[in-house]
């Protein structure tokens, strides 16, 4: 791994974790002296975060952590809101006893984890949800699907801070039977209302 690399993975798990608060500057020549790397190693990290919705670049005042109401979040959300549910419809479709099973195991998976926003939980999440699309035979899709999970990523965290008695889990099995059930219309809203809450609970 190279000290880029190095210094991305730290910084990233940093803001992931909540070590920067929304709105807080990410000053190059900070994060390099921190990390004992060069100004131009701690730039390029920053830079591969503000690719993947981590950080923003803001013209003459460098990088920022993004703010819990930015209109990203809600961009996001509603480019997912579209996107998902419509491939949803088409992996109920189309999926196989394959597919099935994946969905089943996935979701064993999920609901077996220990909840936390970050670490086996959040990644258990994100294979849930990548599963139930699978099913939809499209690569485009799911390469869709990849990007904005990333870009994300902040959001969801800051929407379970915000709203913690929610019941993420009753969501899930929810969607879960529905797709079992090849029922493509209510596995659909499930999943758009499931996407749509979490960015209002950051407005």
């Amino acid at each position: 791994m190279t000290a880029s690399e190095k210094v991305y993975a730290s910084l990233r798990a940093a803001v992931l974790d909540g070590e920067f608060e929304p709105r807080q500057a990410l000053k190059p020549q900070e994060l390099a002296t921190r990390h004992g790397v060069s100004l131009a190693v701690a730039r390029e990290a920053l830079l591969r975060l503000v690719g993947e919705g981590l950080a923003y670049r803001l013209p003459n005042r460098g990088f920022v952590v993004p703010d819990t109401g930015a209109e990203r979040w809600q961009q996001i959300a509603e480019t997912r809101s579209l996107v998902e549910p419509a491939a949803l419809s088409l992996a109920v479709a189309r999926g196989d006893l394959e597919w099935e099973a994946a969905v089943r195991a996935a979701y064993h998976r999920l609901a077996g984890t220990p909840f936390a926003v970050t670490g086996d939980w959040a990644e258990a999440h994100r294979l849930f949800h990548r599963t139930l699309l699978s099913g939809c035979g499209n690569d485009v899709v799911l390469e869709t699907f990849d990007r904005l999970w990333t870009a994300g990523e902040l959001a969801r965290r800051w929407s379970f801070e915000a709203n913690p008695t929610r019941d993420a889990a009753a969501e899930h099995e929810a969607i879960e039977q529905a797709v079992l059930a090849r029922d493509a219309d209510r596995a659909a809203t499930l999943l758009r209302r499931h996407i749509l809450y979490t960015a209002a609970v950051l407005l």
